[in-house]
């Protein structure tokens, strides 16, 4: 798994001119899934992700109750070292990666985590405003 985490000031998801989930001054986290991942991971990737000390001095969304923003996002398996057109083959399908998104909320959650989320399978604007700006790439 491999996620994007970026510091925000705010961060939203839209589907269809609705907005399903906001947050101010936290996580934005962008969740791609392999064919190869497992549940284990996801627990992994979201103990990272929440215990990640990129916040003001040096603190991490445990430390201070920081909200995180979860986006699914296959591009991050894209292979783009022939040609121009990526591939997506490392990417999991969609009916193998969503119970793991939602794995990675899941264990969010159950670590104390407040969690808004896009919406699967769906045609998502997602805005942000960056702090910092801070981007760093997890991968487990």
């Amino acid at each position: 798994m491999r996620a994007v985490v970026q510091t925000v000031a705010e961060a939203s998801v839209t589907v269809d001119g609705e907005v399903v989930g906001a947050i101010e001054s936290g996580l934005l986290v962008l969740v791609g899934v392999a064919r190869t991942d497992t549940p284990e991971q996801a627990a992994l990737l979201a103990r990272k992700v929440y215990e990640l000390r990129i916040l003001d001095d040096e603190r991490s969304a445990s430390d201070i109750g920081a909200p995180l923003l979860v986006v699914s996002q296959f591009t991050l398996y894209a292979d783009t070292r022939k040609g121009r057109r990526p591939s997506w083959l490392a990417a999991a399908p969609a009916d193998q990666a969503e119970p793991l998104v939602d794995a990675v909320v899941a264990a969010l959650r159950e670590r104390g985590a407040t969690v808004e989320t896009g919406r699967f399978r769906t045609h998502m604007l997602v805005s942000s405003v960056n702090v910092g700006p801070q981007t760093i790439l997890l991968e487990v």
